[in-house]
């Protein structure tokens, strides 16, 4: 079979792409180009665009003897992620940009061109499984709880998995290093990349005042109403969050606040207790299913974070371009722009994006 493995430089794709060549397959490696200047990215910030992450994916792919290029995607990264992430958070929304990556970059462009080379799969070291059944590709949860990754790939839909392979998925973490070390792959140690690799230094919001401009306004009460401090831009916060609001006094009874309203037109933001951030519903669009579409009704779990704890729900109702599930138990802190997965025990059935919560 003929093979495209994508190669970011680190030991979960060196392992990804080691385990395609020891199957037999005839395989070719690529390293994509997020940025048109990645000597501008440093090297520590352990993200996955830097120079020495390209060097890194070449060693690999010498090492296991396959032939290695480059592919420049910035200027796709630029529009699709980049451009998205800037523009969600100008509308009061909290996308995550891994998604949209997965999503338009590492799969759904590369897939396309992959095919258009003869290439039959596409492999990359995501921690996640796939099987098959008669309904087609089964996304599953990896085998290493801590790693999985299963969260970020709902969106790539039942067409693009059916052409992906995630050799990784079926191992822990410390295995693939150990594997990693005997192949003799010079990144069995380096550490994972954690940071959103576009805004190395982890400042989100002066990433987006250096971009959008000061737009100043008030936080406020939800309660009262009172203006109980300022900030320079409503696009530095997201809902849930507790750090950096810098309020004038603390609530009555000396419980913390929290952002419960984000407002981009006034500028206002809300904060409150823990109790408003509650949700019970929510309701996604653009749904992508990675399964058959469940029936109204159905039981099924449901994940808002990529690691976080998936809760108990059902399918209240299902449309062509949105989907609402009712929960079992609250959860709390849900933003607009996050991805609602869903799962049946380990298996994805599919996502939407959050527009609606209540």
């Amino acid at each position: 079979m003929k093979v495209l493995a994508a190669v970011s430089g680190g030991v979960d794709s060196a392992v990804a792409l080691a385990r395609a060549v020891a199957a037999g397959h005839d395989v070719t490696a690529v390293h994509f180009a997020l940025q048109p200047n990645p000597e501008l990215v440093r090297n520590g910030a352990r993200g996955c665009c830097t120079i020495s992450d390209a060097h890194d994916a070449r060693r690999a792919a010498d090492r296991v003897g396959v032939p290695f290029y480059v592919w420049d995607v910035a200027g796709d990264f630029q529009k699709d992620v980049m451009a998205d992430f800037v523009s969600e958070y100008e509308q009061g929304r909290t996308p995550n940009p891994c998604i949209r990556c997965n999503q338009h970059i590492k799969f759904a462009a590369v897939l396309d061109r992959a095919v258009a080379l003869g290439f039959d799969l596409v492999v990359t070291g995501h921690y996640a499984r796939i099987s098959q059944d008669p309904d087609g590709p089964l996304l599953s949860r990896a085998i290493d709880p801590r790693k999985d990754q299963s969260y970020v790939l709902a969106v790539l839909g039942r067409e693009n998995l059916s052409r992906c392979w995630f050799p990784v998925g079926d191992t822990t973490k410390p295995e693939i290093r150990a594997e990693a070390a005997g192949l003799g792959l010079n990144v069995a140690g380096k550490p994972d990349s954690h940071d959103i690799c576009f805004i190395p230094d982890g400042d989100t919001a002066g990433f987006l005042e250096r971009r959008l401009g000061a737009r100043p306004g008030d936080i406020v009460d939800v309660d009262s109403g009172e203006v109980l401090g300022h900030h320079s831009g409503s696009y530095g916060f997201t809902i849930g969050q507790r750090k950096g609001l810098a309020l004038s006094r603390p609530s009555a009874d000396g419980s913390p606040r929290y952002v419960v309203g984000i407002d981009p037109q006034t500028r206002t933001i809300t904060v409150g207790g823990r109790e408003h951030l509650a949700v019970a519903t929510i309701t996604a669009q653009q749904p992508t299913w990675c399964r058959p579409v469940p029936a109204p009704g159905a039981s099924l779990h449901v994940q808002v974070r990529a690691h976080g704890t998936p809760v108990p729900g059902r399918l209240a109702e299902v449309g062509e371009e949105s989907f609402r599930v009712e929960l079992a138990e609250p959860l709390f802190g849900l933003a607009p722009g996050q991805s609602c997965v869903l799962y049946d025990s380990d298996v994805v059935l599919g996502q939407g994006t959050v527009t609606h919560t209540g």
